[in-house]
């Protein structure tokens, strides 16, 4: 890797200065962002490694190119410990990522104009999940299911109700800023009810999952279970579609050559080590201190006045209603704590007046600092740091005082892969 990067240095200074700064950002600032994780060091080495260099279009035993003994090996690896780790009768490894493995699904499973009930984008869903905006809800018609007030948590008659009238193909559960945990049999009953298929996108909580410390939607009868390989996983940038193996053929036709053409094979080689990695016993032990930090965290921010969409959580992320807790609108709370070290993200809140880029929220979770090895003192002092800025938005000494305690604590917690 050194002797990569001289190189690096010596042929282009300027992306060499821009790796090198993101580098110092990550060992010096706390990162909140809960799709947001450090990587096992392992990965690394095998994004960077001879697998970059190596077309792999098709399936083991089956593909359009020679030289196929050792992808063949990498893949095998990545789909026997995927299948093992999640109880899953059949995986697919390819997807690039989280949209197309998504995308890959619906290709599979729907004819256009077909229905598919899932998450209101805005009440926690993914944009994958049919926003109108996205290629997917401009071919299949997605009917969008929302969280209920006060308390902000999915009412599963509603669902029910809705799922009976539109009579979806697909009904669809999985989240990217819902902060509790999921009925996954309740979603099942629900599509046996009206004879849909059911899936769950667990991207942000897949390696909770992979932990034990959250249910998993395939133990419960899931047809299809998506997730990302990296976010709590941390492993690659990646997407998994673990399913039924009666599924099998139209989903791994969907995936290639239906949506996507050569895998990316250094990826994959990533993704089975990191399945290997999620299968210790230190990897339990991670999941399980991910959410105790996140309800350590959620609890002093609630202390500190601040509200929370649904009053708190039951997994690794929290999301803050900005303008009731503080006056200001989730970009203005981005950017103070940037400045304090402290790297969120602005986040829509249910049925949110407020335009996306100026929300009003903010979305953090626990994933990476808990990689770093934080626990509970760390989260309360965490959750101080975040009040103090967000009460003085615009004051950029204060700001920068804050980040200088930040990097202090950092020191104290190395990124693995960067500082050990």
């Amino acid at each position: 890797m050194q002797i990569s990067l001289d190189l690096l240095q010596s042929s282009d200074p300027e992306v060499f200065d821009a790796v090198v700064g993101e580098e110092r950002r990550q060992r010096e600032g706390l990162e909140l962002i809960p799709s947001e994780n450090y990587a096992f060091p392992e990965v690394y080495a095998t994004n960077g490694s001879v697998f970059a260099n190596k077309y792999a279009e098709g399936y083991v035993g089956r593909r359009y190119y020679g030289g196929q003994q050792f992808t063949d090996r990498i893949e095998s690896l990545a789909i026997e410990r995927a299948k093992r780790l999640f109880r899953a009768e059949h995986a697919n490894v390819q997807p690039l990522s989280g949209s197309p493995m998504n995308q890959a699904v619906y290709m599979a499973c729907l004819a256009p104009g077909d229905t598919v009930l899932a998450m209101d984008l805005s009440h926690g869903g993914h944009l994958t999940h049919g926003a109108p905006v996205s290629c997917m809800g401009r071919i299949f018609n997605f009917v969008r299911y929302k969280t209920s007030p006060p308390d902000g948590h999915i009412d599963y008659d509603a669902v029910l109700a809705t799922a009976r009238q539109v009579r979806p193909k697909i009904v669809l559960c999985g989240h990217s800023s819902y902060p509790r945990e999921v009925d996954y049999a309740r979603f099942r009953a629900i599509a046996d009810d009206v004879g849909a298929l059911c899936m769950a996108d667990v991207s942000h909580v897949g390696g909770l999952i992979a932990g034990g410390a959250l249910k998993n939607p395939l133990d419960f009868g899931f047809d299809i279970m998506t997730t990302t390989t990296h976010k709590s996983l941390r492993g690659p940038r990646g997407g998994m579609i673990l399913c039924k193996s009666s599924l099998a053929k139209q989903i791994d036709a969907a995936v290639f050559p239906g949506m996507q053409g050569g895998p990316h094979m250094n990826a994959i080689a990533g993704v089975a080590v990191t399945l290997k990695l999620a299968a210790e016993p230190a990897f339990k032990a991670y999941a399980s201190q991910v959410l105790l930090n996140a309800r350590i965290l959620a609890d002093e921010l609630m202390k500190h006045g601040c509200t929370l969409v649904t009053g708190g959580t039951e997994n690794h992320l929290i999301v803050i209603d900005v303008v009731r807790s503080f006056n200001i609108d989730g970009r203005v709370a981005e950017n103070a704590l940037d400045l304090a070290g402290l790297t969120v993200n602005k986040q829509v809140i249910p049925d949110d007046p407020r335009p996306p880029l100026k929300p009003s929220g903010v979305r953090l979770g626990t994933p990476a600092l808990t990689t770093r090895g934080m626990k509970e003192p760390e989260m309360k002092q965490v959750a101080a740091w975040m009040v103090e800025a967000m009460r003085a938005p615009e004051d950029e000494s204060k700001l920068r005082a804050i980040h200088a305690q930040v990097r202090e604590l950092c020191a104290r917690f190395p990124v693995p892969g960067l500082d050990s």
